[in-house]
Order: structure tokens, then C-alpha cells, then sequence
């Protein structure tokens, strides 16, 4: 890993139903935890539709600003899973059998059921690297930084661990909350006040409503765990002068 260096990453999600509402995305926060671990930081999360233009474009223009892309959705066997033909076209890359993807999903199907339609899931970028799938079969697939994943969230989830040795993250990114009894204008002065004077933990609030009452949960992140002990203390020292009741932390 490269200890000392911010390492970006974007998250594309592809596909009708999620912006229909018929379908809700949770692979964002599967892979941004799990990018987090590794010392990658999210940096956008852009949903599209299946759309080959609007693919290729968006591809184009993140894999260009960010150190790694994920796409999820897309590469199944149906008419509108465009997803690999669009990868291909962005870096302008033939669109054909994989072979090594071929053979495995050969193997993993009784014979006759590997059919033309399940015969889609193998055609990707030429020279695509797989990653590979230990729930469904059908792999993933990834062309320079750009890295390819299912739109099923158990599948995708399962695929993550084949990723870590093709991906070179920083510091794991660590996040540490404080939920208060209290509403976001009581605190917001002197949480500006701690922002401004802590520049390199990122602080988020975020108001709640539970067991009928109203709380605010503060959020810090950074990849030093010194300067979030820091900003803590600063935190409880204006929430104690405040007498706000603290909920939990962890």
C-alpha cells in the first residue's frame, strides 16, 4: 500500500430501475466501507441510466479524475445490460469473447444451460482482467482503473475481496461518531469553530429522530487516528459548557 498518499476513487451506478426508485441502490455503501478500509477515498457517486453515450462519457470523464472508477450493473445476459460493449467503446477497445470468462462459466453451468443469452455475460473489452465471481459464476471484469461489478448486492459484496490485491490504497480512512441530544443550531457555531482549526479530519453533522426525540450525530474522518483524538476532545470541551447529554459514541 502506498501509505502516504491520498488515493481517490469514483462510484458509477448504472441502471433504469435505480433511478426509477423500483430498485434501491446499497452497493454504494458496501463498496465506499469497504474502500475505506483500504485508504480509499470516495470522492463522487453518480447514477445513470443504461444509456451507451451516457456511459462511455461518464467513464471517460471519472476515470480521469480519480484513481479508481467502480461501475455496478449492467454485465448481465439481458438486452439492456450494455455495460462491457460501453467500456469497450470508451477506450476504444474491441468487444469479444473472453475466453478464460468463457470457460469458466462452461464449467459452471449442466451441460445445455450455458445458452447464447448466458453466453452475453463472457463478451467484454479485449484484454479485460476478470474478477472473479465465487457466488454467481459470471465474472467482472476491469480495463486500466476502471473495475466492473454486478448490480446484485450479495454477489457484488462477494466479489470485493478478489479486488484487494489489484487495488493500491493509503491510510485506512477512520470514522469515529459522537450522537447528541441536541438540534444542528445549538452546535453549529462553535462546530465551525473546531472545523476551522482541524482542517484534516473532515466533520459531518447529521440531525435524527429517535424514540421521539431529536439528536445530532457528528461524524470524523480522517486517516489519522492522533488528529481525530484532537478534534474530539475539542468537541466534547464546547459540548460540556453547553451541558448537551451525549448519547453514544463509537
Amino acid at each position: 500500500m502506498i501509505k502516504n498518499k491520498k488515493v481517490n476513487a469514483a462510484i458509477i451506478i448504472i441502471g433504469n430501475e435505480i433511478l426509477s426508485g423500483r430498485t434501491q441502490d446499497t452497493n454504494t455503501g458496501t463498496i465506499a466501507l469497504w474502500l475505506n478500509s483500504i485508504g480509499v477515498k470516495v470522492q463522487e457517486v453518480r447514477v445513470i441510466p443504461d444509456i451507451e453515450k451516457t456511459i462511455i462519457d461518464t467513464v471517460n470523464i471519472l476515470r480521469k479524475a480519480n484513481d479508481y472508477v467502480f461501475t455496478t450493473g449492467g454485465i448481465g445476459p439481458t438486452h439492456d445490460d450494455i455495460t462491457a460493449e460501453s467500456i469497450s467503446k470508451a477506450f476504444f477497445l474491441d468487444y469479444e469473447i473472453h475466453k478464460e470468462a468463457f470457460k469458466i462459466l462452461e464449467a459452471y453451468y449442466k451441460p445445455g444451460e450455458f445458452n447464447k443469452g448466458r453466453q452475453k455475460m463472457v463478451w467484454m473489452p479485449k484484454d479485460a482482467k476478470l474478477i472473479l465471481n465465487p457466488t454467481s459464476g459470471a465474472p467482472g471484469f476491469s480495463v486500466n482503473n476502471v473495475f466492473c461489478l454486478p448490480g446484485v448486492p450479495s454477489i457484488l459484496k462477494s466479489m470485493l475481496g478478489g479486488l484487494k490485491n489489484m487495488i493500491s490504497g493509503g491510510k485506512p480512512i477512520i470514522s469515529y461518531a459522537i450522537n447528541l441530544r441536541t438540534v444542528e443550531s445549538e452546535i453549529s457555531k462553535p462546530l465551525t469553530f473546531v472545523q476551522e482549526n482541524n482542517k484534516e479530519v473532515e466533520i459531518g453533522s447529521y440531525p435524527f429522530f429517535r424514540a421521539g426525540k431529536v439528536g445530532v450525530s457528528i461524524v470524523l474522518r480522517s486517516d489519522n487516528k492522533s488528529k481525530i483524538e484532537v478534534c474530539n476532545s475539542q468537541i466534547l470541551e464546547f459540548v460540556d459548557q453547553k451541558k448537551i447529554e451525549i448519547i453514544e459514541s463509537s
